[in-house]
C-alpha cells in the first residue's frame, strides 16, 4: 500500500478543518500582539530549520534522512497544537492565529529552504526538488482546504461548527492510523535507525522547547502566551512532511518521511508531559 493515498487525504481534512476554526479577524491580531507572534514565527520558520540543519551535520545522518529531518523542521502547527495549547490553558487565540500565518507563510518557506538543503545533500546521489511541483501541491492540499474552511464558515457558520466538531476528533484517530501503517511497511529501516535518528529528533524537540521558552522570556510574554509559543514551536505538522516526501510528484521517498514519523510520536509524548506539568504548576 502506498502511504500517499492515506496522507493526502488526511492532510487536506486537518487543514479543512483548520479553516472552518478561523475567522479574518484572527490575522488582525498581528497588529495588537506583535511580540508573542514575532517569538513565535522566528522559532517556527527559521531557528527550528536552522536548529535541524546544525544537528543533521552533527548526527551526521545519510541525505535522505538529513533532508526528511529539515523537512520536517519546516512544517510548523497544524490543528493539534490548537488542542495542546488549550489543554496547556494557553492562549488558544494566539494558537489558532499562529498555526494560520505559519500555513501561509510556509507556502514560500518551505520550497526556499528544502531547495537550498536538497541541493546542499542531495543532489550528488541523485536527490532533486521540483519546486514548480511543490507549490503546486501546497496550494491545492493546504491553502485551498483552508479557504474553503473558512468559506464554509462563514456561509453556513452552524454547519461548520458541527463539522469542526467531528473533524477536530477524528484527527489524532487519523495520524495515529496513518503513523502506524506507515511503521509497519517500514519498520525494519525504522528500527535499524532508531537509535541515532531517535536521539537526533528527541534532540531537535527538545531544543525548540528550550528555545523558544527562553525567546518569550527574553520578550516578556506572559504565561499562557510563553506556553502557547513552546507548544507551537515544538509541534509540527507531520502529515504535510509526510505528504511532501512520499508524493510521487516531489521526492518520492517514503523512507524520507521516517524522521517525521518520529518527530511526530516523540513530539507527543514530550508535549504531553510538558502540559501534564504545568497542568500540575498551576
Amino acid at each position: 500500500m502506498n502511504t500517499i493515498w492515506i496522507v493526502l487525504p488526511i492532510l487536506t481534512l486537518l487543514m479543512f478543518d483548520l479553516g472552518l476554526a478561523l475567522r479574518f479577524e484572527d490575522f488582525g491580531k498581528v497588529f495588537r500582539h506583535p511580540w508573542p507572534i514575532a517569538v513565535a514565527l522566528f522559532g517556527q520558520l527559521i531557528l527550528l530549520p536552522a536548529i535541524a540543519l546544525g544537528l543533521a551535520h552533527l548526527f551526521h545522518l545519510t541525505p535522505v534522512f538529513f533532508i526528511g529531518l529539515v523537512l520536517i523542521a519546516c512544517c510548523p502547527g497544524g490543528s493539534s497544537s490548537n488542542v495542546f495549547s488549550r489543554l496547556a490553558n494557553g492562549d488558544v487565540a494566539l494558537s489558532v492565529t499562529l498555526t494560520a500565518i505559519s500555513s501561509i507563510i510556509t507556502l514560500f518557506t518551505i520550497p526556499v529552504i528544502m531547495s537550498w538543503t536538497t541541493k546542499l545533500v542531495g543532489e550528488n546521489i541523485g536527490i532533486t526538488l521540483p519546486v514548480g511541483n511543490l507549490i503546486k501541491q501546497n496550494l491545492v492540499l493546504m491553502l485551498l482546504p483552508v479557504l474553503l474552511g473558512i468559506g464554509l464558515h462563514y456561509a453556513w457558520p452552524k454547519a461548520a461548527e458541527k463539522t469542526d466538531k467531528v473533524l477536530s476528533r477524528l484527527a489524532f484517530p487519523l495520524l495515529l492510523t496513518l503513523i502506524t501503517i506507515f511503521y509497519i511497511q517500514h519498520h525494519r529501516t525504522i528500527l535499524d535507525n532508531i537509535g541515532v535518528l531517535g536521539a537526533c529528533v528527541t534532540a531537535l524537540i527538545l531544543l525548540a522547547i528550550g528555545c523558544s521558552s527562553l525567546l518569550s522570556r527574553l520578550v516578556r510574554n506572559d504565561a499562557r502566551q510563553r506556553r502557547t509559543v513552546i507548544i507551537e514551536v515544538g509541534m509540527q505538522n507531520a502529515a504535510q512532511a509526510i505528504a511532501i516526501a512520499s508524493s510521487p510528484l516531489i521526492f518520492a521517498d517514503e523512507v524520507m518521511a521516517i524522521p517525521a514519523i518520529l518527530y511526530s510520536l516523540l513530539m507527543n509524548i514530550i508535549l504531553l508531559i510538558y502540559v501534564g506539568v504545568t497542568r500540575l504548576s498551576k
